[in-house]
Parts: C-alpha cells; sequence; structure tokens
C-alpha cells in the first residue's frame, strides 16, 4: 500500500458533504449579531486530504436562507482552489509543495456574516517529486493530530541543541536518543527538553499537557496498534487520581523536515513531574533497569546468586548523593532490606509507613491484567522524599511488552495466570500475607468493575483509532515493511496489519477480563 488516505488514486475525487450545526463550519460572526445570523454559512469540515488529491464541498447557509448568486464570498483561496458562486462550490487541488493548513473564510455580505472552514493539506511524503513541508509554522495538524517538528535529529544519549516546531510555535529546545533496545529500530525514540522560560505547552490533549519541561516521544514501531503505551498509562491513571499521573497523547513527528510517523508524546518521569504533583523536585528518584530490581537479595539476571549491593538492578535518576557517592542508595537499600528479611508480623505492621501501599498494591493488578511482563520489576520508577515521615511513591514505564505482545511482539494468551511473585518478592510478601493480600484480592474484583471494566476499556482503545486511525495508515506505510523485517522479531510468521491489530487487541482485552474475572 503505498499511500493511506481514503483514496489511492491522486485523481479520486473526495465528495465532502456540508456538515451543520455547532463546530461544523468553523467560526461564524456576525457584527450585528441577533436577526442578522439568518444564513450561518457553512463549508462543512474540517477538511483532509493529501497533497494531489482533489477535494469538493458545498457552500451554503446552514439556515436554508435562499441568496443571490454574488451574496456570498469565498476567500482569499490558495493557488489551484475556486469557487463557483453560481454552483456554490469550492473545487481545490493542492500541488505537492502545499502541505499546510488553510483557514478559509465565507462571506455573506446581506447578513454581514463571516464563516470559516478548515483545509488541512497532507504532505505526501512518498510521492516522488514530493516537496517536504514548506512552512512548519502553518503545517500544526495533520488529519486532526498535532504536528511537532524536530530538527536536527538527535543522534546519541546525550543533549544536544535542538528546534522544536509543535503547532506552528518555535522552540529553543535539547534533545537526546532515549530507550535501550530501541535504539536498533529505524524509527528511535527521543527526549526533548525545553527551557524554563518557555515550556511546551498542549492545552487540549490528555486533558491538558501544559508547563512541561520534558517530554519523551516514543516510538511506536514495535506496536503496529499504535496505542499499547497510551492504553496502559491511561489505565494506571484510572485506577486512582492520586497516583502519579503518565500523560500521553498521539502526535506526529518530523525529523529534518522529513516524515517520521506516529509517535506517543508523553510525561518524562523525573523530578520535574514529581514537582508538578506537590512533591520535592530534588527528592530520590531511582529506576529499574533490569530484573534484578526485585526487592529480594538474590539476582534474577545471575542464576539465583546473592546479589553484589542492595541496589542491584536500579540507577539513581535524580536527588543527593548522586549515584557513585556513598550513601546514593541508602533509602532504597533500606527497603529492599525490610521487604527481603522482615519477620510476616514486622512486614505487615511496618511496610505501610515506607510505601504508598496503594501505589504498589496497584502496581500488581496493573501489570497483571495487562500483562506487562517486562514491567513488574524492571522498568519502573520509585520515588522518595528523604524527610522524615515520607514514603515511596510508584510511577510505571514501558509497556511495548503488554496487553498480548512481548517486548519482542511476540504473541502472549490471555489465558495465561500470571502473579509475578517469582518477578518481584514485594508481590509476593503482599500476596502472602492474609491481612493483605485477602483484601487486595477482594480489591482486584472491584477494579474489574471499575476503572478495569472491560466496555470502558474497549471504548478507550475505540476513542484512539478515531483519532489516530487516518495517522496510523500513514505510518503502516512508511514502516509497515522495515516492521516486519527486523531482526528482532523477522522470524514471526502471525504478522497482522493495523486493523488486524487493533482487532487482536481488543480480542486479547475481553479474553484478558473474562480470565482475571474468573480468578477474582
Amino acid at each position: 500500500m503505498r499511500h493511506c488516505h481514503l483514496s489511492r488514486s491522486l485523481t479520486t475525487v473526495l465528495l465532502l458533504g456540508a456538515l451543520h450545526g455547532a463546530g461544523c463550519s468553523g467560526d461564524s460572526t456576525s457584527p450585528g449579531g441577533g436577526e442578522a445570523r439568518r444564513c450561518e454559512p457553512s463549508g462543512g469540515g474540517p477538511h483532509w486530504l493529501l497533497e494531489g488529491e482533489i477535494l469538493r464541498f458545498p457552500v451554503t447557509c446552514a439556515t436554508g436562507l435562499a441568496l443571490p448568486d454574488d451574496a456570498i464570498e469565498v476567500g482569499p483561496l490558495p493557488e489551484g482552489a475556486s469557487y463557483d458562486p453560481a454552483g456554490r462550490e469550492v473545487m481545490f487541488t493542492p500541488g505537492l509543495d502545499q502541505a499546510a493548513v488553510y483557514e478559509i473564510e465565507i462571506r455573506v455580505a446581506p447578513t454581514s456574516e463571516v464563516g470559516r472552514v478548515k483545509i488541512g493539506v497532507a504532505d505526501d511524503w512518498a510521492a516522488p517529486l514530493n516537496v517536504p513541508v514548506v512552512d512548519p509554522a502553518r503545517y500544526p495538524e495533520e488529519y486532526g493530530l498535532p504536528v511537532l517538528f524536530l530538527s536536527p535529529r538527535p543522534e546519541a544519549k546525550e543533549y544536544a541543541p535542538a528546534t522544536v516546531i509543535y503547532r506552528g510555535r518555535t522552540y529553543a529546545a535539547e534533545a537526546e536518543l532515549r530507550g535501550e533496545s530501541s535504539l536498533g529500530y529505524p524509527k528511535n525514540s527521543f527526549t526533548l527538553k525545553f527551557p524554563k522560560s518557555d515550556k511546551l505547552n498542549e492545552p487540549h490533549e490528555a486533558g491538558g499537557f501544559t508547563g512541561r519541561r520534558k517530554v519523551v516521544l516514543i516510538s511506536t514501531f514495535d506496536d503496529n496498534s499504535y496505542v499499547r503505551q497510551r492504553l496502559a498509562y491511561d489505565l494506571w491513571n484510572r485506577l486512582d487520581p492520586e497516583h502519579i499521573q503518565i500523560k500521553t497523547f498521539s502526535a506526529v513527528v518530523y525529523l529534518d523536515g522529513e516524515y517520521a510517523g506516529l509517535y506517543t508524546v508523553g510525561d518524562h518521569v523525573d523530578g520535574y513531574l514529581m514537582e508538578d504533583h506537590g512533591y520535592p523536585q530534588d527528592g530520590n528518584l531511582y529506576k529499574a533497569v533490569s530484573h534484578d530490581a526485585n526487592f529480594s537479595l538474590i539476582s534474577r539476571q545471575n542464576d539465583g546468586e546473592p546479589k553484589e549491593t542492595l541496589h542491584d538492578g536500579f540507577e539513581k535518576k535524580e536527588g543527593e548523593p548522586p549515584e557513585g557517592e556513598p550513601g546514593a542508595f541508602a533509602d532504597l537499600e533500606e527497603l529492599v532490606d525490610f521487604v527481603a528479611t522482615s519477620d510476616a508480623e514486622t512486614f505487615r505492621a511496618e511496610i505501610g509507613a515506607r510505601i504508598d501501599q496503594r501505589d504498589y498494591e496497584d502496581w500488581w493488578i496493573f501489570v497483571s491484567f495487562i500483562m506487562a511482563n517486562d514491567s513488574a520489576g524492571k522498568n519502573s520508577y520509585h520515588y522518595h522524599d528523604p524527610a522524615p515521615g515520607n514514603v515511596f511513591r510508584f510511577a510505571p514505564w514501558d509497556f511495548n511488552a503488554s496487553f498480548g505482545q512481548s517486548w519482542q511482539t511476540m504473541r502472549e494468551l490471555a489465558w495465561t495466570r500470571v502473579d509475578h511473585a517469582d518477578t518481584n518478592l514485594l508481590f509476593q510478601r503482599f500476596l502472602e500475607e492474609p491481612a493483605i493480600g485477602d483484601p487486595l484480592r477482594a480489591r482486584y474484583g472491584q477494579v474489574l468493575r471499575g476503572a478495569l471494566d472491560e466496555a470502558a476499556v474497549l471504548a478507550l482503545v475505540d476513542g484512539y483509532v478515531e483519532r489516530i486511525d487516518a495517522s496510523a495508515r500513514r505510518d503502516e506505510a512508511r514502516w509497515g515493511e522495515a516492521y516486519r523485517s527486523y531482526e528482532g522479531w523477522s522470524s514471526r510468521t502471525d504478522f497482522t496489519t493495523y486493523e488486524e491489530e487493533i482487532a487482536y487487541l481488543k480480542g486479547w482485552i475481553s479474553a484478558r477480563w473474562e480470565h482475571q474475572d474468573a480468578l477474582y
């Protein structure tokens, strides 16, 4: 499939009917107000098309008011567009250098009304004679999703100056590569850092994504449903509004002016995020980077041998003293030692004074439901303000391995029973202690009819698909062959298309919900 728009041919006509009602025609104003608003000029829309396609849409009075041919004027129009007053129709065939978002005025002289219609022309990156987006400031959206331009493309896991243009606004930022296994992907992930005086602001997506100093651009190369990361974080956020909330949304990214595809934009877990949640920015933040981050004295990475240190498997990302200096992991090591060595009575009585118990119990519910087998110890964050009386908080991370696929995209059966007790000693101790485990299992059943209700989870997926569908198909056209031939999983014989993967994901969620409901 060469393109992923509604029409495969550049000469196919998109006939778009007028859409009436609030929001369909953009803005409509009348200086006089009152009875002067008799036409309510409308061009429908917003209309999205690819460079080279043909767009036709009628211009009407939403009220049905009859007016002479010359009563309505449309323009100014971009090159390649025309308006037929007699037929009240606009036609537009954009060239390969006209990717932009256009706001076209519709003026009604007899009633002094002005309406507007939005036309979005997407860059035809695959056309042999295509011209890259001429003015990124005039290309804030693509098929309804926000667009981010990043230049130059980061080449190392070290911040370097970069220019970010997001929704038409230019930021002097810094950028670096991120990830480990994903560094080998042809479509990389990145971290962006914005100045304190000019933070990234996105008021419309993710319920408001404003005042961000650091954000991540998560590659969707290893997830051809394009929604696993978003779904995981949204479910975590829904489990309890008091959790450390990690917001995400979908956006289209261009690197050095070239189409890079559909990405997940998300919060970067760091001191800034903790400060946004009311905690000191300079608290201790630890990241679990291997399966030795299991709250045990025994190494999972080294065939059950004793660990060299109690903080094996963790890196220190924030806080004093920094990693490498004496005492850098003191509070974390005390927690690991307590989980690993305390007797049952002491554990039951004192664990709640060391951790936010609801956080860590929900972590178990969360990863066992979505089968995030790579995030039940590893791929997690643990924050602690070392001032007296404060407890550890948990934040999740990295969910390419979830909802029926492994981190190498292999299929995972929905009816597999997993409790991660062998992965994480903290989970094992929760489940073995009746005073903790019994209420926790009971609450699991309640959550399955609340935040993790089957219909609610499927509705989230449907909502994502409605927004990303056109962009996901464009991304699939760009990266689909590279995805199927990638050496990390090219041996698979069960590859799916984007549409098929969404169907697989939804079927897996339903089967998983039924399985967990039978258990809890």
